[in-house]
């Protein structure tokens, strides 16, 4: 036996707590469904190790900074695998995010000189100029849904780094991409929280994940097809991606075949596009709900822009900037759910865990935990002007040798995003509802609609305009 945490496991008079309010056959898979975030928000009074039933399988979830580490550092005990992995796997094939452990090593290899610092400033003008081609449209009083819009932003931003010349730019076929990528990431949760005996019951929802993930493969396995044939490829993400290793690379790692490479690149684009939105959108809500935040990103950016677009080396000097994305993903990370396979006997906080057992690690969870941060569901970006996030506490990306791979190119990404459209323009409230938290694959604001407001007309308060 593994001991990972504690010398000896309990036993008897001990047994893992159990989250209340399981239903007979579905156990809390209706209140999970329905409310995950208050689900799992409520947990960590139970204990630091809690047992959900989703149908007939246990989840184990994991609520303390240090054990959550402990699990996520250990990939060969605590491997891939549980509800979320396995769907992710029907839909991403056998790629980076949800490949094994035996696996994942030689896939990070291949994958890697895509997302070196050297590429790292060709992508980041891609992500300016995509910003400044998103909003060129954009006029004074203008309601956006917000989410969609940072969405098609997201897409944009994506298929022109990851195919330049190749990728479908017509406004079409962006929008065909965008409702694609929409549509599967919400059906994996969906399908990871159904029971096995209904998941292939036949329903509209279903159809419709079907559909888009077959476009979806179509799409990205006749681009990988046509780029074999280049004789003289663009230097972009899936150039490197196709060239990446091969036998005259010093380890011999072999290069990707036609389904590897179509699996990768649905991966970098479902687990990308999303999540890169969703922190966006929460940019925004937040920062219209404080506006004093909100002037001094405006006079950041007036004083190191002077009006004129951001550029990638302007990144470093907007540390206002990038504190609203760092506690914008503390409080809501896109990636609020992930689930890791015991592979062998161990014991967790003293804790027998036989093998084959299901965990469950929540960001979300560990970032809303006072003990981690004091007034924790607070906006206040401040609490990183002299912090660095802690790496047991602060989870956005992962941790460990599955970090996400691409968790530079997405705060990149945002960054620029966030300076080139705030350097022109507010985002309000258009009234109505607030925006309704959907916890799907990622955690998503919903129904959130604000009106385009021009710092030209507007500038910001208490400066000349």
């Amino acid at each position: 036996m593994t001991t990972t945490a504690g010398p000896t496991a309990r036993t008897g008079a001990h047994p893992l707590p159990t989250a209340p309010g399981a239903l007979p056959v579905l156990g809390h898979a209706l209140p999970l469904a329905r409310d995950p975030l208050g689900f799992l928000s409520r947990l960590p009074a139970r204990g630091d190790l809690v047992r959900v039933r989703i149908g007939p399988r246990t989840l184990v979830v994991v609520c303390e900074p240090e054990l959550t580490r402990q699990v996520l550092l250990n990939d060969r005990v605590f491997d891939k695998g549980g509800p979320l992995s396995e769907r992710g796997r029907e839909l991403l094939g056998n790629a980076l995010l949800t490949c094994s452990h035996a696996e994942h090593r030689r896939q990070r290899r291949q994958c890697q000189p895509s997302f070196q610092p050297p590429r790292m400033s060709a992508y980041a003008v891609s992500f300016t100029e995509a910003a400044r081609t998103a909003v060129d449209d954009w006029r004074e009083g203008r309601e956006l849904d917000v989410v969609p819009t940072m969405m098609a932003l997201t897409v944009h931003t994506a298929v022109t780094t990851m195919f330049t010349t190749d990728a479908p730019h017509a406004p079409l076929a962006t929008s065909s991409l965008t409702d694609d990528i929409a549509t599967v990431v919400e059906g994996v949760l969906r399908r990871a929280l159904t029971p096995a005996f209904l998941r292939h019951v036949p329903s509209p929802e279903r159809r419709r994940y079907d559909r888009a993930q077959v476009r979806l493969r179509t799409l990205l396995g006749g681009l990988v097809a046509a780029r074999r044939t280049d004789a003289d490829p663009p230097d972009d993400l899936l150039h490197a991606l196709l060239s990446a290793g091969g036998p005259d690379s010093p380890d011999g790692t072999p290069r990707l075949t036609d389904t590897e490479a179509v699996d990768q690149l649905l991966t970098f684009l479902v687990a990308g596009v999303e999540t890169t939105a969703s922190a966006l959108a929460w940019a925004w809500h937040l920062l219209a709900g404080h506006p004093e935040v909100e002037r001094r990103v405006h006079r950041e950016l007036d004083d190191v822009l002077g009006g004129r677009p951001p550029a990638p080396a302007d990144v470093p000097s907007l540390p206002t900037t990038a504190n609203v994305l760092t506690e914008t993903l503390r409080l809501y990370p896109p990636l609020w759910m992930m689930t890791r396979e015991v592979t062998q006997d161990t014991v967790l906080d003293g804790f027998a865990l036989p093998r084959g057992t299901v965990l469950g690690v929540s960001p979300y969870v560990i970032h809303r935990r006072p003990d981690a941060y004091p007034d924790p569901d607070r906006f206040d970006p401040d609490r990183w002007r002299d912090r660095r996030p802690d790496r047991a506490a602060y989870l956005p990306f992962g941790s460990g040798a599955r970090k996400c791979i691409g968790d530079r190119f997405g705060v990149v990404q945002a960054t620029l995003a966030l300076a080139t459209i705030a350097a022109r323009w507010r985002l309000v409230p258009s009234g109505g509802r607030p925006p309704r938290f959907s916890a799907l694959s990622t955690l998503t604001p919903r129904g959130l609609r604000m009106r385009i407001t021009d710092r030209g007309t507007h500038p910001t308060p208490g400066r000349p305009g």
